[in-house]
């Protein structure tokens, strides 16, 4: 009988260990990438599960926000006795508050106290768009730029465009030669930028100062917040401050309550509540961090009802 030789063993035996090693390989791979997809997939539901919980918590901050706009309504009318401090405020002023297991961070703004696209003057919505750091060069075009897209005629302004620039775009368009819309609106107008409207991570963006629902020139003194009232000509950052802090106590009914510089009293006006509101609503479930945001504008009737006239959601959450 013939023997093999231990040569031919030794060779055998080397096989077999290779294809053990590899085997193992391949079965190690496998259950790593199965790992991996566990892993991403428990991540994934996860922040799927936070955000759906973010987005409800500001959904019940838009609701909240409705009924301390009630509160005031029924406030006003004497239908119900409540502490004068217990309203919140609309002038931006935010409010946070427990629910469930997370949070929401809600600010109410009255449109009257916000700079009007389509009625506000010019120097207004100037000092508006220097104050939040835009250059001075870019603010003349913004703004002789809304000028043109709003009025009638097709005379272009020494910084502004008419169809003319428009129709020479990649993606052509006419100007609108009427009023805006929306707010958004402005993102048609040349200059203007996401950046500029929405803001980035160092500064505030304009839309959280302009409107296009006030349709008022004048802005109302008593709910317009900080940036908008250092838009008024003659204003400076401790008047505004002084401004803010006297109103937290009561509403300015008369320009002899407070120090004005002259040159402000023709745009401002002392409308106080007038039924025109944006809440806007940060749903969170830890304090300080970032979440869900929404934006609302609704209409309160003196009849008790409300309508939404803009609401999007998320929005673009502004530092």
């Amino acid at each position: 009988m013939i023997r093999p030789s231990k040569d031919y063993i030794s060779s055998d035996k080397g096989i077999a260990l290779m294809i053990v090693l590899w085997t193992l390989t391949i079965l190690m791979v496998i259950v790593f990438s199965f790992s991996y997809m566990a892993r991403t997939e428990t991540y994934s539901t996860l922040s799927f599960k936070n955000g759906a919980n973010n987005k409800f918590f500001a959904e019940a901050g838009i609701e909240r926000g409705l009924m301390e706009l009630f509160y005031r309504q029924f406030y006003k009318d004497n239908s119900i006795d409540i502490d004068s401090s217990q309203k919140w405020k609309i002038d931006g002023t935010p409010y946070q508050e427990q629910f469930g297991n997370g949070y929401y961070t809600v600010r109410i703004t009255g449109e009257y106290g916000k700079v009007d696209i389509n009625t506000a003057s010019e120097v207004v919505l100037k000092n508006l768009f220097i104050n939040l750091g835009i250059q001075s060069e870019e603010v003349d075009t913004i703004v002789d730029s809304i000028m043109d897209w709003k009025d009638p005629d097709n005379l272009r302004r020494l910084h502004g465009a008419e169809s003319d620039y428009y129709t020479s775009l990649p993606n052509p368009y006419r100007a609108k030669d009427a009023d805006f819309e929306t707010v958004e609106e402005l993102l048609m107008v040349k200059g203007m930028t996401p950046e500029i409207l929405y803001g980035t991570n160092t500064r505030k963006g304009a839309i959280n100062f302009l409107t296009v629902h006030s349709h008022q020139r004048n802005i109302d003194i008593n709910t317009a917040p900080k940036e908008v009232l250092m838009a008024l000509p003659g204003m400076s950052p401790d008047l505004a401050d002084s401004i803010i802090e006297y109103r937290k106590s009561k509403e300015i009914e008369t320009p002899n309550e407070i120090s004005l510089p002259p040159e402000a009293f023709p745009y401002i006006s002392f409308e106080g509540d007038t039924g025109t509101y944006t809440i806007d609503a940060l749903g969170h479930q830890e304090r300080g961090k970032g979440g869900y945001a929404i934006r609302a504008t609704v209409t309160i009737s003196s009849d008790g009802t409300y309508k939404y006239v803009y609401y999007k959601s998320p929005v673009t959450t502004q530092p």
